[in-house]
């Protein structure tokens, strides 16, 4: 004999049996017991949350010869009938590859047709959004005033895209994704059913994993069965055939990032592949490992949301305290575009050694909340000390044994590298020239710019966070116009560099001031 999946072989007869529901579930059962049945239905939500079995056990239960309590009774030759396939009057469409006029005019000219057994005829229409323009068109007529005998269900995953005027004439159920609590408990029923042992803490991997599909989540139980066949079904067996990795191994890839340890970063990613993990899963699961730690950071109850044990959650709070929110938030959407990205990616090796070399180094990205976090980092910098202005000032001699301004000098000279090049003085020396030759409203941001020399000995053009800076950083158009209009002031290519700081102090403790010393005695390159 034939062996039945999961999904099919325990899929609900009763509408008590379906699970996560409620909602849908009691109205339903009070129009039958009622006798408030309407002509038209449409059950919209995402795949695998039960929305074709309730239409079944719908349709079988307004035919039943004896309902209970709005339920069939499933012994009835109607009931065994439709269960079987066998009944003429429940049709089931699949409108994916049934989308045409002509499939929906055979539909027409059947509802004229009463049912030769039972009270309804129920045309089930699955996926109904795949219907084109003319399909609903035909529809549209029946679909508002069908013979008293005719119910249409329509089932969809994408209500967005059913016309206005479809929706109007029917029903609407949304559908909910199911908890993670419902499906564990629904595999650990069936489990019991088939004999099977299975770690809780397995099962509710493979809930989450399924992502609120109750089908996706029978699907994936029977993969894991089947691979460790007659074996009790571990964490770590669920982890190995779904190429997921262990949260311990989140917890190290985070730590190795927050220390901008790049090199332990890429080791540990090759360590994940050599061991056959899925990469998708993978940024799949770390996005929600970093979701779970911004919860930890944000609210002091974080185990009523977290689904983790107690040593996890602890391990997680302690990282909570090393990082902060903003920080996360950028590393939640670098994982998040690169997620995106995985579908399409040949490498998906290299796009992900990238992301993290991403992770690990800000400086080489220009967003907005990467600079933010360069800013947060140079600001702990200074504050533990990392910029403290040249200690030779507290070597200066005695007062009147030097002249103050010779003082000056020797520290600023100090402070500059052994050469300022001859075209960034020049440059320097006419900044004023340089704003008044820029157009608005670039000459009013180029009044906010401080010069300054970059680690290679170029221009660097410092600017306070804000809207100059923004200008500059978040268009490449002005960036190239600002290159043009400084080679023109010099004759010769110029290369710039901007940065953005938190405020004036930061650049005194941070940058040269090249306006307050391009005047003194500078040796020149030859």
């Amino acid at each position: 004999m034939s062996y039945t999946a999961l999904y099919r072989k325990f899929r609900p007869e009763r509408f008590e049996d379906v699970k996560g529901q409620e909602h849908i579930v009691t109205t339903l059962k009070n129009q039958l017991q009622a006798e408030r049945i309407g002509h038209a239905y449409l059950f919209c939500g995402t795949r695998g949350t039960g929305k074709t079995t309730i239409a079944k056990i719908f349709a079988r239960a307004v035919n039943c010869e004896n309902p209970q309590a709005g339920n069939p009774c499933g012994v009835c030759d109607t009931c065994r009938g439709i269960r079987s396939g066998a009944s003429m009057n429940v049709i089931e469409i699949d409108a994916a590859s049934n989308n045409g006029v002509d499939n929906i005019r055979e539909i027409v000219d059947e509802v004229s047709y009463s049912p030769a057994q039972g009270n309804y005829k129920v045309y089930i229409i699955d996926e109904v959004h795949m219907l084109s323009i003319g399909a609903f068109n035909a529809l549209l007529k029946t679909l508002e005033e069908p013979p008293s005998y005719v119910i249409f269900i329509l089932a969809t995953t994408e209500v967005h895209k059913i016309p206005v005027t479809i929706l109007s004439r029917c029903q609407r159920y949304d559908f909910r994704r199911i908890t993670i609590d419902t499906i564990a408990g629904r595999m650990q029923e069936l489990m019991e059913a088939e004999q099977v042992e299975a770690e809780a803490r397995a099962l509710r991997y493979i809930a989450k994993a399924a992502d609120g599909s109750m089908r996706d989540a029978l699907s994936l139980l029977d993969q894991c069965i089947a691979f460790h066949f007659g074996e009790r079904l571990t964490y770590e067996m669920a982890l190995d055939v779904l190429g997921a990795v262990d949260t311990s191994v989140f917890s190290k890839m985070l730590r190795m990032i927050m220390e901008k340890n790049t090199i332990g970063a890429v080791l540990l990613l090759e360590e994940i592949i050599m061991q056959g993990r899925e990469l998708s899963q993978f940024v799949a699961d770390f996005t929600w490992y970093l979701r779970n730690l911004l919860l930890a950071m944000s609210s002091e109850a974080a185990e009523e949301v977290i689904d983790m044990s107690a040593d996890n959650l602890a391990n997680l709070q302690e990282e909570a305290r090393m990082t902060e929110a903003p920080v996360v938030m950028r590393y939640i959407r670098i994982f998040s575009e690169t997620s995106e990205r995985l579908r399409y990616a040949s490498q998906k090796r290299i796009l992900l050694e990238t992301m993290l070399i991403k992770l690990c180094r800000p400086e080489t990205e220009t967003e907005y909340d990467t600079l933010l976090d360069r800013i947060r980092a140079l600001e702990k910098q200074a504050a533990e000390g990392a910029f403290m202005k040249n200690s030779r000032a507290a070597d200066l001699p005695p007062a009147g044994s030097e002249p103050a301004a010779e003082t000056a000098r020797e520290d600023a000279a100090g402070a500059l590298p052994a050469a300022i090049p001859e075209d960034v003085r020049r440059l320097v020396e006419g900044w004023q020239r340089v704003i008044n030759s820029a157009q608005m409203p670039m000459k009013q941001y180029l009044r906010e710019a401080r010069p300054s020399l970059d680690a290679d000995g170029r221009l660097l053009l410092v600017f306070q966070d804000g809207l100059a800076s923004d200008y500059f950083l978040r268009q490449p158009d002005n960036r190239a116009a600002l290159q043009t209009l400084l080679s023109r002031s010099i004759g010769k290519e110029v290369e710039a560099s901007i940065q953005t700081i938190a405020d004036n102090d930061s650049f005194a403790d941070t940058y040269i001031d090249l306006q307050a010393v391009i005047d003194m005695e500078i040796e020149e390159e030859d």
